[in-house]
Parts: structure tokens; sequence; C-alpha cells
């Protein structure tokens, strides 16, 4: 059972690796076969109520299953050592299916034809990814999707209580994970009545998630958190 728990979480990681590449070129559009811009388009009041279904299937899904109740209650039924994995396999199939049925609306909100205002928007669009994908491993990208707690599992030993730690990023701002999606989903320089409902509904699901999140954080840390809070940004460094 073990191995077979160890197999699990590698390919639940490995969904989420592929999932995360195609949504880089999704939000992007270059790459896949189906973007947020391209794809199938039907009328503007369908298409803004299809895709907000789409977002909040997203949305309740990855914020339910994060809940501590909900992780007590889940591992009545799901062992504890892939609960991690299997919480971000449901995550991913959420995506998933969101990129699948995407409706795209493709009137221009703005574009950006000057070159070096273009050029600076793609730069910004690569910086948030690379600040999400080094937010993960500044903590335990691992633990974050799963891996370690298999391995542990398989290894016979006890997984390590939950420290409190700010690394680099994590002391100019609380949540760089996230301020790395706000800056990848809104830095276009060409931004689309589709694009712009996608970025606004995330970036408000951020706003709703991080509340939620501390919520527990400070559950879990009690004053250390509370402490941190008070020294230091939300999501824009330098600004309390």
């Amino acid at each position: 059972m073990k191995i077979l728990a160890f197999a699990y979480g590698i390919l639940c990681y490995l969904i989420f690796f592929g999932t995360i590449l195609y949504a880089i070129g999704f939000v992007g559009n270059f790459g896949v076969p189906k973007s947020i811009d391209s794809g199938v388009q039907t009328s503007l009041v369908s298409a803004v109520l299809w895709n907000a279904g789409l977002l909040t299937i997203f949305a309740v899904q990855h914020s339910v299953m994060a809940r501590p109740a909900f992780k007590r209650f889940w591992t009545r039924f799901v062992p504890e050592p892939i609960e991690r994995s299997t919480y971000v396999l449901f995550s991913n199939l959420a995506l998933i299916l969101l990129f699948w049925q995407w409706r795209s609306i493709s009137e221009p909100v703005w574009s950006v034809n000057w070159t070096p205002g273009a050029l600076m928007l793609h730069s910004l669009f690569w910086l948030g990814w690379g600040i999400v994908f080094l937010s993960t491993f500044l903590l335990s990208h691992f633990e974050l999707f799963g891996l370690k707690q298999v391995w542990l599992n398989f290894k016979n030993a006890d997984s390590s209580h939950p420290e409190f730690r700010t690394p680099l990023l994590y002391r100019l701002v609380r949540h760089p994970i996230y301020l790395g999606f706000t800056l990848a989903f809104w830095a276009t320089p060409n931004m689309t009545q589709g694009h712009l409902l996608f970025a606004i509904a995330t970036t408000g699901y951020i706003l709703i998630g991080i509340q939620l999140e501390e919520r527990d954080l400070v559950a879990v840390f009690g004053d250390k958190y509370k402490v941190y809070r008070q020294q230091v940004s939300m999501l824009i460094p330098f600004f309390k």
C-alpha cells in the first residue's frame, strides 16, 4: 500500500506539473491548443455566466478542501499521507475543466502596440510566474504538492510539525505566490474582455482566499503570525 501511495503521489504531482505548464500557455495565449482568447465563442451574457460558473467550481473546491475542518473530515476516508496529493489532484481537475470549457470573449479592452510597453508587460508576465515557482521552493515545494508526505510515509518516517519561517520573498510580502499569480494574470499587452473577467475573478478569489488562509495560520502559529502580519505587507512590497 505504501508503494501505491507513493506512486499515486508522483502521478498527482505530474498531473499538477502538466497543468501548471498549460496554465502559463492558457493565460499567455501561446503554445496550447486552446487559450483564454481562443476556442468557443458565444454571446457575451452566456460566456460570462458560463465562465463565472467554471471559476466558482475551482474557487469552492480550492477553498473548502484546504480548510482544517474539511481535512479532519476528509481523512476519515482518505489516508492522511495522500490527503495533500488528493487535494492537488482535485484542484488540477477543476483547472483542466476550466481550460477545456472556457468560453472566449475576444473584444479588446486595451492593446499596447508600443514595443517597450509591450515588452515590459511580457516581462511582468514571466516575472509573475517566476515568483510563483520560486516562492513554492522557498518554503517546501514538494510538501506543498504532496510528494513529501507520500515519501515520508514510504520510508516509515514521521512528518515534522509546521515551522514558521519567512525566507527571502516572504520578508517582503506575506503571500508572494499570490503576488506572482496576480502579476501573471494582469500583465498582458492585449487584454480582452474574457481575459479581464478571468483576472478580476481570480484576483477577487485571491483576496478572499488570503483572509481564510491567514485565519488558519493564526490558529496554527498564534502571536508569531499576528506580529508577522503587522510587520509585512500582504501583496504589495513595502506597503503595509
